[in-house]
Order: C-alpha cells, then structure tokens, then sequence
C-alpha cells in the first residue's frame, strides 16, 4: 500500500513506464486498479493504454489491457519497461570506465542508457565501438568519445548493424570491455537474443574484449532464447538489479561470474 501511495501523482512518462512494468510483472492490468493506484481518472488511464497500444507496448481489452511478448518490440517501448533498473544498472556501468579506454556498446536499451549517462562523464578521450545507430547518435556531439561504427545491414527494431560487413570491420580492433546487452540470462547456459545474425555479431565482440560485462535487469533471468550469444565461462562481469533470483545469482557466482547487484 506504501509503494502504491507513493506511485500518485507521477508525471505522465513515469506512469506509463509503471504501467508497462507492471504489465510485465502481472500480465494484465485494469482500468478501475490504474486509476486508484495512480490517483487519476479513468479517463487518463485509457488515454495512457491508448497511446502505449499505438506504441506496440501492450494489447487493449474491455476494462484494462493484457502484456505482449517483448522478444522483438521496438527499442522505444522496449525503453519504457524496467527504467528504474536501467538507470541504476546504467550509472554502475560507467563507473568502470576510464580515460583512454576503448569500449564497446552492444546495442540495446540498457547499453543506450549507458551512453546517456557518458555525456554526463568527466572524460577527456574515450574510443567507443557501437554497432547501434541510436547509441551513435547519443554520442556524435560529445567532444571526448571518438566514435567508431562497422557498417552492416540494418535491423529497424534494434536499430543496429549486423553481418558479415559489421563483422569484419571488428576483426582489426580491440577493445577493453564489452558492455553486451541480452534478451536472456540462464545461469547453467549464458546470455542469449532471439537473433542469429546479432549473436554472431556479438560473439565477435567477445573475441575483441578483454572484459565482457553483461548489463541485464532482472526480468531477463531464466529466459531462453534461440541463439546463445555467450557460455557462463566467456563472462566476466554481470550487472543486474536486487530482484535478480538469489539462486541464479549464487550459481553464476559459483561459476566464476562477478555479479553486482544495484
């Protein structure tokens, strides 16, 4: 009951955000429910389910809304989901990094989020490798990150490169850490996406990398999809949220993953 006094009176983007996580945590919502949780009308709620439909984020229903799978949603709804987690796992992830390294960026939301969060850094040299055009596009003006892209074909719901042409531009660089998003994290298996071209786009980004850092909130734990990107033994660091499940958390830890929970 706390937590629901504290959800009245968000701002717009903040309430929609909550009704996506919550979406994803209960698989439907109502109408009536939003509107006493989120001290608003009716109204207001069904104009928030509207626009989130129109979006992709969710499907409408007599009286309140049911989630959709988010295996392959666009990144702007993929954004809205877990964002509380996105920023805490974001701002862990930067800490790592120091002048004169070179980074890779996987594409991703939580890697975007990553890259917003460097405009804010004190840096004065930092070589980033993205394959993500949006990650790009957070990063072109900021005069201390050169900016490095392998071309490659176009995937509109990632907005990111991938193929055989991404692949060999990455074949002459190194890098000193991998920051690599996933659509899966199983602690017996690895980190995995539902895309074949991006996993072996990825696995080359491993290759190049000193240090993989996998950056998952914990709604991708214990989620399997189709193409592994990476075995448990190729990780080296992991960053997640507290409501990560304790006994994944303990195992990948067992395994010699690092995990660090924001």
């Amino acid at each position: 009951m706390m937590q629901e006094a504290n959800e009245r009176g968000l701002l717009v983007e903040e309430r929609r955000r909550r009704i996506c996580e919550l979406l994803r945590e209960r698989g439907k919502v109502t109408v009536d429910a939003l509107a006493v949780r989120f001290g608003t009308s009716q109204v207001t709620v069904r104009a928030d389910l509207s626009v989130l439909e129109s979006t992709g984020a969710l499907t409408r229903t007599h009286g309140g809304a049911l989630s959709v799978e988010d295996t392959d949603q666009p990144l702007n709804v993929k954004q809205l989901q877990h964002y509380a987690e996105k920023l805490s796992i974001a701002e862990a992830a930067c800490r790592l990094i120091r002048d004169g390294e070179t980074i890779i960026l996987d594409s991703g939301t939580t890697t975007a989020e990553i890259a917003r969060r460097m405009r804010k850094l004190e840096l004065r040299s930092v070589n980033v490798i993205t394959n993500a055009l949006n990650i790009a596009a957070l990063l072109i003006d900021v005069p201390a990150v050169r900016l490095i892209m392998p071309g490659g074909i176009l995937r509109r719901e990632s907005n990111s490169l991938s193929g055989h042409m991404a692949e060999a531009a990455l074949a002459n660089l190194q890098a000193d850490r991998l920051y690599l998003g996933a659509d899966g994290v199983d602690p017996e298996l690895g980190v995995m996406t539902p895309h074949l071209a991006e996993a072996e786009l990825n696995a080359k980004m491993i290759r190049i990398s000193r240090q993989v850092v996998v950056v998952a909130d914990s709604s991708k734990f214990m989620r399997r999809n189709i193409s592994l990107i990476a075995k448990v033994e190729q990780l080296h660091l992991l960053i997640t949220d507290r409501a990560a499940p304790e006994a994944a958390v303990e195992e990948l830890r067992r395994r010699g993953v690092e995990v660090q929970l924001v």
